[in-house]
């Protein structure tokens, strides 16, 4: 089960929806939080309707499921919820959004004796000709029920397809930007809502971030404004938990294809960077298998790929070549 935190704590961090994942702050050594989970498809589903109320995006419940059918899954089909992830390698403060995954990861600072937590949502970011940029910004400014002033580029972008923007959208519901917007410091780029919301997690926008209304209405009150945003380019991401080591991998950036052996590299260099560091690295079983079998698939579900000789996870791992 998902590990939340005791109701009235989840009350003070976020509004009321069971689909808000917020979890406990894990130690620095330890990277993996959330758990996997199942649920089966009712007669009335898409995949698409499953995956926002478990605040899962569009990509991320496909590639978890890539034999059910995305429009008309069979009633009663089983349907993975990925709802376990490998923080990415950042600072644990403020907001990190990693690209590839199209998920953001909000560390609030913890209020009096409140243990630290992590709220995690996904979000859709720019496409390949309107690239979201990376690095380090902040929060500059918060606004509600924005009026948007399509920027030049887009409002030309648009006229070519016969559809002529005006000057100024003015809040309401044809506004793209929802009723919610957070200004980062990179001139023109927006966290903000959406009247669109089953295009969140896929790489749609012209650069800025995209999340569910429900969301993004959540996190509105708790993002204080000069709060750090990273933003981060990591398609695999390596991490511990219970002296196990598992890996996450995503599907890289379109642009990134030709440089992807340059990231696999990095990747395998990671495993071993953190097997190296374990307090006993000799004691460390790896799987070949399970490594080749996640740089295959790219589900984007953590996969236990290396643990203790001693440790009871291993038993979990699948069936293949240890290496010790």
């Amino acid at each position: 089960m998902r590990r939340h935190l005791p109701l009235l704590l989840c009350t003070l961090l976020v509004a009321a929806n069971a689909a808000a994942a917020t979890f406990q702050l894990p130690a620095p050594d330890v990277d993996v939080v959330g758990e996997v989970e199942s649920t089966r498809a009712s007669r009335t589903d898409t995949l698409l309707d499953i995956a926002r109320r478990h605040d899962i995006g569009q990509d991320e419940i496909l590639l978890a499921n890539p034999h059910v059918d995305r429009w008309l899954p069979e009633e009663g089909a089983p349907v993975t919820i990925p709802d376990r992830y490998i923080l990415p390698r950042a600072e644990r403060t403020g907001l990190v959004l990693n690209l590839p995954e199209m998920r953001l990861y909000y560390y609030p600072k913890p209020v009096g004796v409140q243990p630290a937590v992590v709220i995690t949502h996904p979000v859709s970011v720019g496409r390949m000709d309107w690239v979201t940029p990376l690095g380090k910004t902040k929060i500059v400014a918060k606004e509600r029920d924005p009026v948007w002033r399509p920027p030049e580029s887009v409002k030309e972008e648009h006229a070519r397809e016969g559809d002529f923007l005006p000057d100024v959208v003015p809040a309401g519901p044809e506004n793209p930007l929802g009723r919610f917007a957070m200004r980062l410091g990179l001139p023109g780029y927006l966290i903000h809502s959406t009247n669109k919301p089953f295009g969140v997690g896929m790489r749609v926008t012209h650069g800025c971030i995209r999340m569910y209304p429900e969301d993004i209405e959540q996190l509105f009150d708790q993002v204080p404004v000069r709060t750090q945003v990273q933003l981060v380019n990591q398609p695999i991401k390596v991490g511990w938990l219970d002296g196990a080591l598992y890996l996450e991998v995503h599907p890289p950036m379109d642009e990134d294809q030709e440089r992807y052996p340059e990231i696999l590299s990095a990747a395998l260099d990671s495993i071993a960077a953190a097997i190296a560091g374990a307090p006993n690295p000799q004691e460390i079983a790896l799987s070949d298998n399970a490594i080749r079998a996640a740089l295959e698939e790219r589900s984007g579900i953590p996969v236990m790929i290396a643990a203790s000789l001693s440790g009871s996870e291993k038993r979990e791992a699948p069936a293949g070549a240890w290496r010790y």
